[in-house]
């Protein structure tokens, strides 16, 4: 008999050469979820009781080494401050002027950290998911600790916005502790009673799409609704690959153009553009994004966040 925790076999079919009519609101050709990763204080610092400084997603790019022994690297946390102090709120403008709405990847700690951002997102209507108590890898984490860390976080949210998060993305794809998180926090959320309406951790498709839920009823579905990696500003961090704000718009203009093109041929997909307080957050970057935003705003999409996201795709598509 599989384990609870037994992440399943792999699925390289998916729905194959004929993909479903989402059926998206008012005929959009394209479903558009726009991301907004808030992590900033969260990351691997000594002041959270680590022993190195992270430098993973900013602007020092690759091959960076983490300070040792303990000692503070205060000019890489002024790099994380940047999103926090400035970055997010210049997100948070640009897309009040576009009418659009986010969904928020928020850690816990970092919202704890900085209450006035939480509550910033709940007056612009945006989504507040979550994206774990901690930015960081948690690998060296038992299966006690990651659900106490579930419970921690959803705590966290709740306590900044109001409202417990409906959706989950955990992201540090390189953790070991992957394969066993997903049932930990299905099975931690059923037995809070909360509803888990969507979980992200997944790259694999073009549209969301059903699994058992981990360790509950067999007429129980989880709803999956896979990320990206590409059309996201982490790259940029990552190894440079944008240099410009120019070069993120023309990424996510062909990406978007692409899709585009399917769903005006009857295979409507949807698209994921993750952003970062720290990253797109600088006025060169979002320059970039600026541009996007308005080449799209004549167009037949429907910006959505996942939380609407699944709250249509269940509706058509009900768990079976």
């Amino acid at each position: 008999m599989q384990n609870s925790l037994d992440y399943g076999p792999r699925n390289l079919i998916g729905y194959g050469e004929t993909t479903p009519d989402p059926r998206w609101p008012n005929g959009a050709k394209i479903a558009l979820s726009f991301v907004l990763n808030y992590e900033e204080g969260s990351e691997v610092c000594p002041e959270n009781g680590d022993a190195v400084t992270e430098v993973l997603a900013t602007e020092l790019g690759p091959g960076v080494q983490p300070s040792v022994g303990g000692a503070r690297d205060v000019n890489i946390e002024s790099l994380y401050e940047y999103g926090s102090r400035c970055g997010v709120w210049r997100v948070l403008r640009l897309f009040e002027e576009h009418g659009m709405k986010l969904t928020i990847f928020a850690v816990g700690q970092a919202l704890e950290k900085n209450p006035q951002v939480g509550k910033a997102f709940v007056r612009s209507g945006h989504e507040v998911a979550s994206h774990g108590w901690r930015w960081v890898d948690r690998s060296g984490w038992t299966a006690a600790e990651e659900k106490e860390n579930v419970k921690r976080c959803i705590q966290a949210i709740e306590k900044t916005t109001g409202r417990p998060p409906r959706g989950w993305y955990y992201g540090m794809i390189h953790s070991k502790a992957a394969e066993r998180s997903r049932s930990i926090l299905a099975q931690t959320f059923a037995e809070l009673g909360l509803p888990l309406l969507w979980y992200g951790d997944a790259y694999n498709d073009d549209l969301p799409y059903w699994l058992p839920y981990p360790g509950g009823p067999k007429q129980n579905g989880l709803l999956i609704i896979p990320y990206t990696m590409d059309t996201n500003d982490y790259k940029n961090a990552g190894y440079h690959a944008y240099i410009t704000g120019n070069q993120f718009f023309e990424y996510l203009r062909d990406s978007f153009d692409e899709l585009y093109r399917e769903g005006k041929h009857g295979s409507p997909k949807m698209l994921s553009i993750g952003l970062h307080a720290r990253i797109i957050g600088r006025p060169g970057r979002i320059a970039g994004l600026r541009k996007f935003l308005e080449y799209i705003s004549d167009k037949q999409v429907w910006v959505a966040t996942r939380e609407e996201i699944a709250l249509h795709w269940r509706k058509e598509f009900p768990y079976v």
